[in-house]
């Protein structure tokens, strides 16, 4: 594993207050990767966690993770979608308000699109549930 600068830690850590789970080994290059994978993956991860999803006098984590969904489905940038579901959902974003905004983007960035796009929420909805009923079991 390749040495992490102080920024790109710092990044790591944010990125755990928001995912509610740590993002290095997603994003930490493999063996087999060449050597400047490591600035690709840092590069993006300091400018995402440090620069922007820190960026809290407007907007408030839970306003960007729903801005950062409608933006990724309206794309049509399916896995990503997925991971900015993930992040809505552990911020406070409801599922129903989730719902709003595809109706809203099937409006300006096509019905198809949008279907697309809850497709992906449908199963990550039902991940969250399961996360959560396991969550409710420990307790």
């Amino acid at each position: 594993m390749t040495e992490h600068t102080p920024e790109y830690t710092h990044a790591l850590e944010t990125a755990e207050r928001i995912l509610g789970f740590n993002l290095a080994p997603f994003v930490d290059p493999r063996p087999y990767e060449p050597a400047n994978a490591y600035d690709f993956t840092r590069i993006a991860t300091e400018h995402a966690f440090n620069d922007a999803w820190p960026r809290t006098d407007h907007l408030d984590v839970r306003t960007r993770a729903l801005v950062s969904v409608t933006i990724t489905a309206s794309l049509g940038v399916l896995e990503p979608l997925r991971g900015q579901l993930r992040i809505a959902l552990h911020n406070g974003v409801t599922k129903e308000e989730i719902v709003e905004a595809f109706i809203q983007m099937a409006v300006y960035a096509g019905v198809a699109r949008a279907f697309d796009s809850y497709a992906v929420a449908r199963e990550v909805f039902a991940e969250y549930d399961k996360t959560q009923d396991a969550a409710r079991d420990k307790a």
